[in-house]
């Protein structure tokens, strides 16, 4: 079977700066694989890339073994952006319904709302809604498709402690159910607490990857120690 998501030697230039150099990541059935890296590292474009956003200028993107510009290829794929923004006049739930019907079968309605602490907020005006609210709806819809793997950009970036602590609860569901996440955050608390795996990227380079215990170097310093001293 071929790997949820996978970038192989994949170089990518915005403008005059290389935002990608010889990348290679690949995510497996059923793990949490934290994508972790300064702001500016290339995470981002990593994530673009996979989703079929953005062309490789060297190197190969697959998800599922296809070629993520191709809609077929993307559709067992769930998404976050980290920038989002939805028609400010529709109501959340409608919304989540508008992004529902684009699938064959898609999660419930209400479950959605509930899991992902929507109820009270399913008849406001997405325009109306905070930033934190904001990412909790982006967040629903990304596993709105009943997806096989998610990829999330900085997922719980504005959230609050319990509404960080409800979406890290779900990464976890999701995965231990055989779902495969590929997220993306700079927050150290955030790999150690979900990761399977973690790799590591600085200045459009992978510098690591491996367990928390391998990306600590079998030692005694903590994963802030072993993530500075990677990315000086």
């Amino acid at each position: 079977m071929p790997v949820p998501a996978e970038l192989a030697g994949v170089e990518k230039r915005l403008g005059p700066n290389r935002a990608l150099t010889g990348v290679d990541l690949v995510l497996g059935e059923g793990e949490v694989l934290a994508l972790l890296g300064p702001n500016g590292a290339g995470k981002t474009t990593a994530l673009g890339i996979l989703l079929g956003l953005r062309r490789p200028d060297a190197g190969r993107a697959c998800v599922f073994g296809r070629d993520p510009r191709l809609p077929e290829a993307r559709r067992p794929l769930g998404s976050t952006p980290q920038d989002v923004s939805f028609p400010p006049t529709l109501q959340v739930r409608e919304v989540i319904t508008l992004v529902r019907a684009h699938y064959p079968a898609p999660a419930p309605l209400g479950e959605l709302v509930e899991r992902f602490g929507l109820a009270r907020l399913a008849r406001r005006q997405a325009g109306g809604l905070s930033a934190g609210e904001r990412r909790r709806l982006a967040l629903a819809l990304a596993f709105a498709g009943r997806p096989r793997a998610v990829l999330l950009d900085e997922p719980t970036t504005g959230l609050d402690v319990e509404s960080r602590r409800a979406i890290w609860s779900h990464v976890r569901e999701f995965s231990a159910a055989g779902g495969s996440v590929l997220l993306t955050t700079h927050s150290l608390e955030e790999a150690e607490a979900l990761a399977s795996r973690i790799a590591v990227i600085h200045a459009g380079r992978i510098v690591a990857a491996g367990t928390v215990e391998e990306i600590r170097g079998q030692s005694d310093r903590s994963l802030e120690d072993a993530f500075l001293a990677l990315t000086q």
